[in-house]
């Protein structure tokens, strides 16, 4: 696994770029000495060179980035508050598995909840609102051409773009909320259907372009149309069944029924 010398940041957020085939299932190795060991195991574990659900062994780690076992030890405590290692007592550290249905689902609840909000609160002041940067953040990414297509450069402008609409809007408890469910890190571990960012850019331009204008409704409206794009795409990476009726009822209970439906659309029962 080759990785690039640099990463892209935005607010404790660093995903490292990782030039492999996103399906290659070949075990990791040694290489990128130039970063930290931080930044290579969690290379390694979103690239799932190191698999979901995957008990891992320090010392064989420690050799193979070529450093001892203290910097593996702290990399993976950082690692848990990232939520990609878990401790399973008495059985050591385990990479943490993939989302599951109800996991998509109730992770899409809560950014609907926060970032159409945020995408209309951001568009209030065409002077001041961060459109030009959002612009100017996807113009970075179109312009890498086929790097596009390796490793983590997608998930690496979706954190900078998303990121620029929190930090905005300036509500520092909304947007520590946010970091925490650290959203890209698991939704970027799931197969996406737009590998190449073609869905995605376009939905990020027509979000960014209603905040340069000012058009908060417009905003609002692009921005709750990307999250449902986003959870059709991410949906494919579950592989059930019923895995998108499921995540439709969360379209229903937000937009209500198709207009060509008839009857009520019934809610979803929680389970505890």
């Amino acid at each position: 696994m080759k990785l690039a010398s640099q990463t892209q940041s935005t607010d404790g957020h660093q995903i490292p770029v990782v030039e492999r085939p996103w399906a290659e299932a070949e075990a990791p190795k040694a290489s990128g000495a130039d970063l930290p060991p931080y930044d290579r195991i969690k290379a390694m574990i979103l690239s799932k060179a190191i698999p979901p659900d995957t008990k891992l062994n320090i010392d064989k780690l420690a050799r193979e980035l070529g450093v001892s076992q203290t910097p593996v030890r702290e990399a993976l405590q950082r690692l848990e508050g990232d939520k990609l290692v878990v401790g399973k007592k008495p059985r050591g550290l385990w990479t943490t598995p993939l989302l599951g249905e109800r996991e998509l689902r109730d992770l899409i609840e809560v950014r609907l909840l926060m970032e159409p909000w945020s995408a209309r609160s951001a568009a209030t002041d065409r002077a001041t609102n961060p459109g030009r940067e959002m612009l100017a953040e996807i113009e970075r990414f179109v312009e890498l051409g086929e790097l596009k297509h390796q490793g983590y450069a997608l998930a690496s402008h979706d954190v900078a773009f998303h990121d620029m609409i929190f930090h905005a809007v300036g509500n520092t408890f909304l947007h520590d909320a946010f970091r925490q469910l650290h959203a890209h890190l698991h939704l970027f571990r799931l197969y996406p259907a737009d590998l190449d960012g073609t869905h995605t850019i376009e939905e990020h331009k027509a979000i960014a372009e209603a905040i340069s204008r000012a058009d908060p409704q417009a905003a609002e409206e692009a921005m709750r149309a990307h999250l449902f794009a986003a959870m059709d795409r991410f949906s494919l990476g579950l592989r059930h069944d019923d895995t998108l009726s499921s995540l439709g009822t969360v379209r229903s209970q937000v937009l209500g029924p198709p207009p060509s439906a008839t009857g009520a659309v019934s809610s979803h029962k929680e389970t505890s």
